[in-house]
């Protein structure tokens, strides 16, 4: 008697586990489906002026993927390289600051240029000279590096492996307290020479949280199939 209540608490718990395990999986669901709507929702909006979007940052809401326009002038000369991949290519997004009217400093990432194109001065006529208008997408920066297999960011070399806007900014002696703290992707307006090639944001992110919670639900439902299956045969 002992033996087999013990082996229904057991069972009980594991079946307990398997169902808060599904459910947990379907709450994640439902915040993953209200994230990408947001998402689409704000990649859809009319743009706003930076200012709005620092509003919204310092009242503790969410910036990432707000449609911004910005004026400003680029500082070429300290660009840094984030290492990645488009459309199959290795290389780099070229992320420049952008000095405003008032002096302050928002990194722009500029889009993607080839490996064989990380120095400047191959793609000087992408390199625009005067006061330009940018659009693009608010992004946050991260405080720390997103995982322990991401390597670390190779300064001497100029090659970003995590977009440490911190360090992008301290690594070419801009002041701390003029660099804004989030950086914009620019939009996929053509740059003169064809490079960097704007509109770079990726929007794909994984909502595969049914599927988990199906599987949860699923193994909760055989364990008790099997344990029914077990009892019936004992009891003849």
């Amino acid at each position: 008697m002992i033996g087999r209540l013990g082996t229904f608490l057991l069972l009980a718990v594991v079946f307990a586990i398997l169902v808060s395990l599904g459910t947990w999986q379907m709450q994640r669901l439902y915040w993953k489906e209200s994230l990408l709507t947001a998402i689409a929702e704000r990649r859809s909006a009319p743009p706003v002026t930076l200012a709005e979007i620092e509003k919204i940052l310092a009242g503790g809401g969410d910036i990432d993927y707000r449609t911004v326009s910005v004026t400003g002038t680029f500082d070429h000369s300290k660009e840094r390289h984030f290492f990645a991949t488009y459309n199959g290519r290795t290389g780099y997004y070229v992320f420049t600051p952008l000095t405003l009217d008032d002096g302050r400093i928002l990194f722009v990432n500029r889009g993607f240029v080839p490996f064989e194109q990380k120095d400047s001065s191959t793609r000087l006529a992408g390199e625009l000279p005067a006061f330009v208008g940018i659009h693009g997408l608010a992004r946050p920066k991260l405080d720390q590096k997103p995982s322990s297999l991401v390597p670390d960011n190779d300064l001497a070399k100029n090659i970003f492996y995590w977009k440490d806007l911190d360090t992008m900014a301290s690594s070419v002696g801009l002041p701390a307290d003029k660099v804004i703290p989030f950086f914009v992707d620019a939009d996929a307006t053509p740059n003169p020479g064809g490079l960097p090639i704007g509109g770079v944001t990726q929007f794909d992110l994984p909502n595969n949280h049914l599927q988990y919670a199906l599987t949860w639900y699923g193994l909760a439902g055989a364990l008790v199939l099997v344990s029914g299956i077990y009892a019936l045969r004992r009891g003849r």
